[in-house]
Order: structure tokens, then C-alpha cells, then sequence
């Protein structure tokens, strides 16, 4: 009777713990493909790329403002028609969920093409060639013979390579007028996928040399250590030493920009997926739990995690928001040890950031976004925090956590439906346990009054 009991409480606790982890249905909302649609048939010619929306003090708050294609935000726009044809085809096209009112793969491709003559012509992408390849990377995961994406994947890792300083052991972010300052941003982690994406058509090692270089250098200058990041390090281009450590988007030099620590925590995880190098899976988690330790208590992700309070209010950054939740399902996948609480915890914050953010009347899907605090821009829809929205439902659905209607798999600790044997139910029992400390007391405490 007592182990009935124990197993009733155990029941009764995990379905507690799925249902407070409940996604929320605007996730795969019919809105989402409706708006991405409408702005799709309203980009300009010649084309022009949406990067964010003005602002919530205007008389027309969440309409999107264009950009030439030579901005580093152009990929982001063209990914996202690729993750709805990716969504379209886990899910299916129905009337409920609107997938159906585009074909996302030819839209895809054709806004794709106004990036094409930045692969040899480009001024202003400096490092973020590698956002920029998105796309092309997306249609090669559709046909891996497509020239015009290969062109493009191997013309833009080139031009990243050629950012390289084997003295500072770092690709160059930001050009300077001054040679010698060597200017190195966090962000620059996801910019190294396009060195991998042009190392798996050609086989050049010395791609992945400099991601991992470019890896092991940020790990040891770009961190503190409690896990928090400095957005830039200045580094000397002749000698390598470091001459200043700050922040360009952030509250202060010594705070911690909640966008730029998630591009830390996605931009690790995605190496150490790549290496397996623990050093990278490490710093990874270490980003991970600084970022989760300092979401305040209302559970938005600010716009820096240490600006201050007062005067209210202290904006939001829905981005950093989407951003971090893609970078944890990742981790959940690499970190199999640690994977209920990575995956619990981006399901918590796309419950809150869609609570905070989720705006049907804007043009795009989350307002509440931060592009640039110190620069006055905040308040805002941006477009890569709807990608990462879009992209990391589409994530859930592809782990077998989620279901294209929203609801929560049946058992997000696992994709199998097989009666487990005796051997496995005390194996997932100590796991179970092993995650959360209050359960263990509990645990013990109830079996030391039963037994």
C-alpha cells in the first residue's frame, strides 16, 4: 500500500510540473502566418528588409520600418518565410492554423535573392555575414545541390575568415579607424555557424580552426566569473592583449546586456554541438544559469539585467527573450543530463515573454522589445525576436515537447509512448529526483512515515 502511495504522489507531482510548463497556444496561432504573409506582400522594390517596428509613443505604434540589404538584420526576414515552410511541413496546412495561404519555400527563396550581391559587395555587415547566411543555410537543409545557396554559404564564411586575427585569436566584429583596435562583440558567436555551414560543403579545416579559436578566446576574455558577459573586448590587433572590456548596448561596463548574454549561451551550446568540447558546454551552461538566475521575479527578461529599477520602468527585451529560449532547447538537446530543467525553463519564458509581448494589433507578433536602450530605441517589435519565436516553437514540435495545436506532448520528459520495465521506472524515479532538491525531501520525508 505504501509504494501505492508513493507512486500516487509521484504521479500527481509530475502532472503538476507538465501542467505549470504549458505552452501557450499563440505559439502556433493562425496570426502568425496571416502577418508574416502581409509583410511579405508589402516589402518594397528594390527590396528592403523589416529589422524593427516604431515605437509605442507614435500614433500608428508597431508598423515595420525597412532597411536596405546591406544591414545585418537582412537574413532575418528571409529565415523566417523558410521557418513557416519548416513549420508547414511538420504540421500540414489547415484552415485552424493558416499555413496554408503562402508557399512559404518560394517566398523564402525570392526574398532571398536581394541578398545575393552582398557576398562580394558589402559594407556595413562587417561580422554578421554570418545572420545574413540564415537563409541560405535553410534552403540547403531543403536541397543540398542548390548552388546559389552553396555560392553563398562558402563567399560569405570567406569573407568572415578574412575577419580573422590569428594574433588576437578572434574574427573582427566592428571595423575602427584605428588599425589596432581590435573590436570583438559577444554576438559574434552566432556569426561562427557559417564558418561550419562552408566546412561541411568544402571540407576547409581551416574554418573550424577559427571558429574554435574564436571560441576559446571569448570564453576566456568576453566572461566573469559569475557567467555574465561583457558585450565588447578591445584587444590590441599587433600584440593580442586586451585593452578595454565594455559595453555598447548595455546599461554599464560592467553590467550585463540580457541580449548579448543569450547570444552567449546559444552561441556555446551551438559549438559544443558542433566540437563536443566541454569547455564549450561549461561556459555554456554557465551563461544559461546566470541568465535564468537574474530574471527578475516577474519573469520578463530585461533589457539588461543590471539597469536599475528606479526610475520605472525598466524596459523589457522580448528579443533576448526568444533568443535564450532557442539557445536553451538547444542546450536541452547537447546536455541530456540537464534537459528537463533547460527545456522547463524556455518554456517559462515563452509563457512570459508572449504574456508580456504578444501584440495582434501590431504588424509584428512581439512588441516589448529592446534594438538599443542607450540609443533610444526600445518599446519595439524586432524581427529576429519573431524569429526566434517562430523558430523555437517549431524546435518543441521537432523534440516531440510540443504539438502543432500548442498543447504540451503528453510527456515532455520523453518521446517514447513503450511501457517502461521496473529497472527503467527507478532509473527515471532517481532522475526525476536528481532535478528538483524540494522532491527529494519530500520523497524522504514521506517514505520515512510509511515504511
Amino acid at each position: 500500500m505504501s509504494f501505492l502511495v508513493v507512486q500516487l504522489f509521484l504521479f500527481l507531482y509530475w502532472n503538476t510540473a507538465t501542467a505549470s510548463s504549458t505552452l501557450p497556444d499563440e505559439l502556433f496561432s493562425p496570426l502568425i502566418p496571416q502577418k508574416i504573409a502581409n509583410t511579405s506582400n508589402s516589402l518594397p522594390s528594390p527590396i528592403q528588409y523589416p529589422q524593427y517596428t516604431n515605437t509605442w509613443n507614435v500614433s500608428n505604434p508597431g508598423t515595420w520600418l525597412d532597411f536596405i540589404p546591406d544591414t545585418w538584420t537582412s537574413g532575418f526576414f528571409p529565415a523566417t518565410l523558410y521557418a513557416l515552410n519548416t513549420r508547414k511541413t511538420l504540421c500540414g496546412a489547415t484552415d485552424a492554423n493558416a499555413l496554408g495561404i503562402a508557399d512559404w519555400l518560394e517566398l523564402g527563396r525570392s526574398t532571398s535573392t536581394g541578398l545575393i550581391p552582398l557576398e562580394t559587395n558589402n559594407t556595413n555587415l562587417q561580422h554578421d555575414v554570418g545572420f545574413v547566411s540564415f537563409p541560405f543555410s535553410e534552403e540547403l537543409l531543403i536541397d543540398s545541390q542548390n548552388e546559389t545557396a552553396i555560392q553563398a554559404i562558402n563567399l560569405f564564411a570567406a569573407d568572415l575568415a578574412a575577419r580573422f586575427n590569428p594574433v588576437v585569436g578572434c574574427t573582427r566584429s566592428w571595423d575602427t579607424s584605428d588599425p589596432t583596435d581590435f573590436t570583438v562583440i559577444i554576438d559574434n558567436m552566432m556569426n561562427l555557424e557559417v564558418l561550419w555551414a562552408s566546412y561541411a560543403l568544402t571540407g576547409n579545416q581551416t574554418l573550424i580552426n577559427i571558429a574554435n579559436a574564436h571560441a576559446n578566446t571569448t570564453m576566456i576574455n568576453h566572461f566573469r566569473e559569475d557567467g555574465s558577459t561583457w558585450h565588447v573586448v578591445e584587444y590590441n590587433s599587433t600584440t593580442g592583449d586586451v585593452i578595454r572590456k565594455r559595453t555598447s548596448q548595455g546599461y554599464s561596463d560592467s553590467s550585463t546586456w540580457s541580449r548579448g548574454q543569450a547570444w552567449a549561451l546559444y552561441g556555446f551550446a551551438n559549438m559544443y554541438n558542433h566540437t563536443k568540447n566541454a569547455d564549450f558546454l561549461d561556459t555554456a551552461q554557465r551563461a544559461a544559469n546566470y541568465f535564468l538566475d537574474n530574471i527578475p521575479s516577474d519573469g520578463n527578461v530585461p533589457w539588461d539585467f543590471n539597469a536599475p529599477l528606479d526610475p520605472p520602468p525598466r524596459p523589457a527585451d522580448s528579443s533576448a527573450a526568444t533568443v535564450a529560449a532557442n539557445g536553451l532547447l538547444l542546450l536541452a538537446q547537447v546536455d541530456p543530463t540537464n534537459a528537463a530543467n533547460w527545456t522547463n525553463a524556455a518554456i517559462q519564458i515563452l509563457q512570459n515573454v508572449t504574456s508580456l509581448a504578444w501584440n495582434p494589433s501590431w504588424q509584428s507578433l512581439l512588441s516589448n522589445g529592446t534594438v538599443n536602450w542607450p540609443a533610444n530605441n526600445f518599446l519595439t517589435g524586432i524581427v529576429y525576436g519573431d524569429y526566434y519565436y517562430i523558430t523555437a516553437a517549431n524546435k518543441l514540435v521537432q523534440m516531440g515537447l510540443a504539438e502543432c495545436n500548442g498543447s504540451t506532448a503528453s510527456n515532455p520528459a520523453s518521446n517514447t509512448t513503450s511501457t517502461p520495465s521496473p529497472a527503467s521506472n527507478q532509473a527515471s524515479l532517481a532522475q526525476l529526483i536528481s532535478q528538483d532538491v524540494n522532491l527529494y525531501i519530500i520523497i524522504t520525508l514521506l517514505s520515512m512515515y510509511l515504511y
